[in-house]
């Protein structure tokens, strides 16, 4: 019994490990999409740029 119970788990545990290394893989983009993803990324750099600026102007005008 204790036998049926081991290869059980192994069978499980392989199959497990086996389904991360497929199901962990990403889709494979073509030009325009990492080009939108670079677009969207820049944009969301520049406007948390745009808001520590405003933070610092703020701190600047409050402190005189």
């Amino acid at each position: 019994m204790k036998r049926v119970v081991y290869i059980f788990l192994f069978a499980l545990m392989t199959s497990m490990s086996l389904s991360t290394f497929t199901s962990c893989r990403e889709d494979k983009k073509d030009a325009g999409d990492k080009i939108e993803d670079a677009m969207d990324d820049a944009g969301d750099k520049i406007e948390e740029g745009v808001e520590e600026i405003e933070d610092e102007i703020d701190d600047a005008t409050d402190n005189n």
